[in-house]
């Protein structure tokens, strides 16, 4: 295999972005205040753009800067100047959906990589070397599409054009997440960034005549959730995805918490080396690499349109709600190797008796019973339930920064929980 492979991930915040780096991540991709599809995420200010890029360079690591809404015109205002502070921080591409965003991209950004965003629905090889003969560098997939599908493009656009394709996160039930419904309900446009998610809603019937009788939608017998896909997960399939000439492996989740991130990116870093070094072992390993990812906070999982078009199975019509056996406990600032004591900042409360457990990005992740925890005035206490408090305590195992506590709720086990 010459293609060389690259791990996507997302980055909604600093935080994020600095998780994701260091938790394996060959690339990332991330937002300012304006242009982007995830309006709703903290984002970046300029400060934290310049900060994140440069993190990321550091590391060997590039930073992709979205502006992939459909565009108006009171959108092209300050457009360029956007353009030139992402030149100025030195990303190493933009993601583009509109044409009249590409045009002005290409003006400003002549030397920087333009990649073709999935909201542009490139679902064949003619619509993929249009872009090409434009001047993008990157197609990323609709994500409507099978491997053959893929696999017939890769093999009609130029070799040094890589292919990027979602292999993890939620899913849109709009085609290529081209949706009115938000726009409609909420007057919150889905194309430029607000979307309100309608698709997860339940929905009644009302008659005209009959206002306060609500009659409930059943697309099966067991439920009304009638848009709520599933959310892709394609890590047991990694030879199949380089098979179709998939380059980039791209991670949805720009909302997510550094827990979700770094579990993910931790995961599909394991499972593409351990493929590139064995095949064998990937196989002996898939059902680890699954689990793994099943410790973030997830809609039950699907493989989208990859095999074939989605059926009922790939949708949930009972609830619009989450997989969350694990919670975000803290975050460690700090270990001492000589007194092998972690200073921990809290997320979320956890007490002295629990098993907690530490996932690093090296190493095996760390599983534990606290013991003794200390206060900033170093007392002993036995739980820490005021958010972001500062604690302590002894780990006899060496921690690789930056590490996060995590804790498996066995109130929750594999139930489902908004």
């Amino acid at each position: 295999m010459n293609r060389q492979l690259e791990l996507l991930a997302p980055a909604g915040s600093l935080e994020t972005l600095q998780v994701a780096v260091l938790y394996g991540a060959d690339a990332v991709y991330l937002g300012g205040g304006s242009y982007g599809l995830r309006a709703k995420a903290k984002n970046f200010t300029q400060d934290e753009m310049r900060e994140g890029v440069k993190f990321a360079h550091e590391h060997n690591v590039k930073a992709y800067v979205t502006a992939n809404i459909f565009a108006h015109n009171v959108d092209f205002i300050q457009m360029e100047d956007y353009f030139n502070f992402i030149k100025d921080i030195g990303a190493d591409g933009v993601i583009v959906a509109d044409a009249g965003v590409f045009s002005v991209a290409k003006k400003v950004l002549p030397e920087l990589e333009i990649h073709i965003s999935t909201q542009a629905n490139i679902t064949n090889y003619h619509s993929a070397n249009f872009w090409i003969e434009q001047g993008a560098s990157r197609i990323v997939t609709a994500r409507e599409l099978s491997f053959a599908e893929i696999k017939e493009i890769y093999d009609n656009i130029p070799n040094e054009i890589p292919i990027e394709s979602f292999v993890h996160g939620a899913m849109c039930m709009a085609y290529s997440g081209r949706c009115l419904m938000s726009n409609y309900l909420t007057n919150r446009g889905a194309n430029q960034g607000h979307c309100a998610q309608p698709c997860r809603w339940q929905y009644h019937v009302v008659e005209e005549k009959r206002p306060n009788e609500y009659m409930p939608i059943v697309e099966t017998e067991k439920g009304t959730y009638i848009y709520n896909s599933r959310d892709l997960c394609m890590i047991e399939y990694i030879p199949e995805l380089i098979e179709a000439g998939v380059t980039s492996f791209k991670i949805e989740g720009r909302m997510k918490t550094p827990l979700y991130v770094a579990t993910v990116v931790k995961a599909y870093r394991e499972a593409i080396d351990t493929y590139i070094h064995s095949k064998e072992q990937y196989e002996i390993k898939k059902e680890y690499f699954l689990a793994e990812v099943g410790k973030a906070s997830h809609r039950e999982f699907t493989t989208g349109f990859y095999h074939h078009k989605t059926t009922a199975n790939d949708q949930t019509y009972t609830h619009n709600s989450y997989v969350r056996n694990y919670e975000f406990s803290g975050v460690v600032l700090d270990y001492n190797d000589e007194t092998q004591i972690v200073i921990v900042e809290q997320r979320r409360k956890f007490s002295v008796g629990e098993e907690l457990e530490i996932l690093q990005p090296k190493g095996d992740c760390i599983k534990f019973t606290l013991e003794e925890m200390w206060n900033e005035d170093q007392e002993l206490i036995e739980a820490a339930p005021h958010p972001k408090q500062i604690v302590s305590f002894k780990i006899p195992q060496k921690i690789f920064l930056p590490a996060i506590i995590r804790k498996f709720d066995t109130t929750i086990g594999n139930n489902l929980l908004v």
